[in-house]
């Protein structure tokens, strides 16, 4: 996707004060110049979301076009795979789990794959089908949480150390399970910081994810879900959040690593939300 001669009459727009750009003028179904991929670097990094409004792109497209921003990802639970491109993902509210509940993928906040080693930096979604209406994918500036806390309690969290499963015990969403395979590949715990650094920009950062955070080194579980309460109500107000109303052909890209996210299951739901899905790698949270 690099190494074209003319660079893109690319126009990037904050979407919020502190979260989100939109990124208009840029075909990533075509050649994309060096000049073009540094600057949706330097807005990915600057922005923590980025919306390229209007990708038509093939899944083998997108796996090609969304190395601009680093090496893929590979995701944990393979039920999930295109068979003709197994590294891109779709999220589909036609799923169910096995007791024949409706799979809302996405619901309830949390940061993808925080119980790998090294979790990956970041998601990407490319919208195929969308509802007339809902759905929104909200987001928390969990760097601005971070800074707006008491000193006191920067410093209670300070060296924390949360363990991270596949699926905590607290979570109040269900996740569908992996395969044997997928399991086998997949941790039985990490350990992560509870305070992590962003390893380009250098801002300090909550890392909470009620789905996958079992305990706190050194602290009972009483007070360890006290604080992982407190903290989450703290970062989630509204103030911190970046809001996203879908457009048909958005490919959404945002920060695991600073940001928590949720999708929004308020919508008709016999209408179809489809999208495509794929993660790139990221290094172990410091």
């Amino acid at each position: 996707m690099t190494g074209g001669t003319q660079r893109m009459a690319i126009k990037i727009t904050p979407l919020s004060d502190h979260t989100g750009a939109e990124v208009r003028g840029v075909d990533l179904a075509g050649a994309v110049d060096d000049a073009t991929r540094a600057a949706l670097n330097a807005a990915f990094s600057e922005h923590s979301v980025l919306a390229i409004r209007n990708q038509t792109l093939t899944a083998p497209q997108l796996l090609e076009a969304i190395q601009l921003f680093g090496p893929v990802f590979r995701q944990h639970n393979t039920r999930f795979a295109l068979p003709e491109c197994p590294l891109i993902h779709y999220l589909s509210n036609q799923d169910q789990y096995d007791n024949g509940k409706r799979y809302i993928p996405g619901a309830g906040y949390h940061t993808d794959h925080s119980n790998a080693e090294e979790p990956p930096k970041a998601t990407l979604l490319l919208a195929i089908e969308l509802p007339d209406s809902g759905g929104d994918t909200q987001y928390v500036n969990m760097q601005r949480a971070y800074e707006d806390l008491p000193e006191d309690t920067k410093t209670r969290i300070a060296d924390l150390q949360a363990v991270h499963v596949y699926q905590s015990k607290h979570s109040e969403r269900k996740l569908t399970g992996l395969s044997p395979e997928a399991k086998a590949l997949v941790p039985d715990s990490v350990r992560h910081p509870l305070v992590r650094t962003h390893p380009e920009n250098g801002r300090k950062s909550l890392y909470l994810n009620p789905i996958r955070i079992e305990s706190i080194d050194g602290m009972a579980e009483a007070d360890t879900l006290q604080l992982l309460d407190e903290l989450l109500a703290h970062a989630t107000q509204e103030k911190y959040q970046y809001r996203h109303k879908w457009q048909a052909r958005d490919l959404v890209i945002w920060d695991n690593r600073c940001l928590l996210h949720k999708a929004n299951g308020d919508y008709d739901h016999s209408q179809t939300r489809y999208l495509y899905r794929a993660m790139l790698q990221g290094s172990r949270p410091v």
